[in-house]
């Protein structure tokens, strides 16, 4: 049972209003009768109109986020358990503790880690000294370095942007994308001063290679929840979300992501992604997120626990039980899930155990994203073409 006098407060930084990781750690917790407040984007944000939702605190003009947090707090009263959606967030969080922990209850966490997690490049250095498998990544500063890594990887390949958080609004990059022929890689190289750009080599895999790990990990970095789930479709598709996932037991994925957060002294919740090469039967590390990942309500066990719920009762004192696993359950985004399937989308969306926005109990956000999706379709097909 959750301590309902600890309210929660969830923090975003990045301005998807599609996000909808959001929307689901609020009615997770709403739901359990907990007071459930926002630091994220305005009233056009779809997750906004939750009935679960008690307030969604405005930004300050200069937008520092300390000085939000704790005028947020202030207005709250009372310590809250204080959760990040974002990369971006997770940083700010664990680089200010000092400053927040009087008004918060957050994981006792190293300051410097979540940003060496988060930035893909200094991940791909921790991943080689410690010998965890990882895909052969390389920084991109000029068409010198492109052409090799072209040349030594072959296409496709992977390319990413290492802090995905600092890159410019407005310029149409994605955090990770395919690039299957030469005028990508060109385009890319257009915007390398943006940020550190990388490629990585491509890992071949099938319908049933890409899997995640979810876990909740307590300050002597004991897992205290956790779930495993495989992806079966993506947007966009090979690089992208989670549109459709199922948990599935996967003891090499769980011990590996067990194993690695106990190296790495590592407290709170994390997300991490994996790639199977069936040739070499391997499972690659693709990224290791230190924060909540937006399908974590794909693990929702028997008895109604999740990641954020045993986020709660860890952090306000309590322990978190856990139920039967229920492997084999579906979670399904319907907006990504319906641009990468089209008509194949609409059996799981009947069958899926969980819709990422749409909920008898609370209709809000699915009607406000659903006007929202058509706004954008509306706007991009009136867009003058140049």
């Amino acid at each position: 049972m959750l301590d309902c006098t600890v309210p929660a407060l969830v923090l975003r930084l990045d301005s998807n209003i599609f996000h909808h990781g959001t929307l689901g750690a609020i009615r997770s917790l709403g739901r359990a009768g907990v007071e459930v407040h926002g630091l994220i984007e305005g009233g056009h944000e779809p997750t906004s109109h939750s009935k679960y939702l008690t307030r969604n605190h405005a930004w300050p003009r200069d937008r520092d986020v300390v000085k939000a947090l704790i005028q947020v707090a202030e207005s709250i009263g009372r310590p809250a358990v204080l959760l990040a959606l974002d990369d971006a967030g997770a940083i700010a969080i664990a680089e200010h503790a000092t400053d927040l922990r009087p008004y918060y209850l957050i994981p006792d966490q190293a300051p410097e880690l979540p940003r060496t997690l988060a930035d893909k490049h200094l991940l791909s250095h921790l991943c080689s000294s410690l010998g965890i498998a990882q895909p052969e990544t390389r920084l991109i500063t000029s068409e010198g370095d492109a052409r090799d890594a072209v040349a030594d990887f072959g296409l496709p390949l992977v390319a990413k942007w290492a802090q995905p958080w600092l890159l410019p609004a407005g310029i149409g990059l994605r955090n990770t994308s395919m690039v299957r022929q030469a005028h990508q890689v060109t385009h890319l190289l257009r915007h390398v001063e943006a940020g550190d750009l990388l490629f990585q080599r491509f890992v071949p895999g099938g319908r049933r290679s890409d899997w995640f790990f979810h876990g909740y990990f307590d300050e002597n970095s004991r897992c205290l929840y956790d779930g495993a789930g495989r992806k079966e479709r993506a947007y966009p598709r090979g690089s992208g979300l989670t549109t459709y996932g199922r948990w599935l037991p996967n003891p090499v994925v769980e011990s590996t992501a067990r194993e690695l957060a106990a190296t790495l002294g590592y407290s709170g919740v994390l997300d991490i992604d994996f790639r199977h090469d069936a040739a070499k039967d391997a499972y690659y590390l693709l990224d290791f997120n230190p924060r909540l990942g937006a399908q974590f309500r794909l693990f929702s066990d028997g008895s109604g626990m999740d990641l954020v719920r045993a986020a709660h009762l860890h952090l306000s004192g309590r322990r978190a039980v856990r139920g039967r696993a229920g492997h084999g359950r579906t979670y399904v985004v319907e907006n990504y899930d319906l641009l990468t399937s089209g008509p194949k989308s609409l059996r799981a969306l009947c069958t899926a155990d969980e819709l990422a926005w749409l909920s008898a109990d609370d209709p809000g956000p699915f009607l406000a994203m659903a006007g929202q999706t058509i706004k954008r379709a509306f706007t991009r097909l009136t867009r003058p073409r140049v």
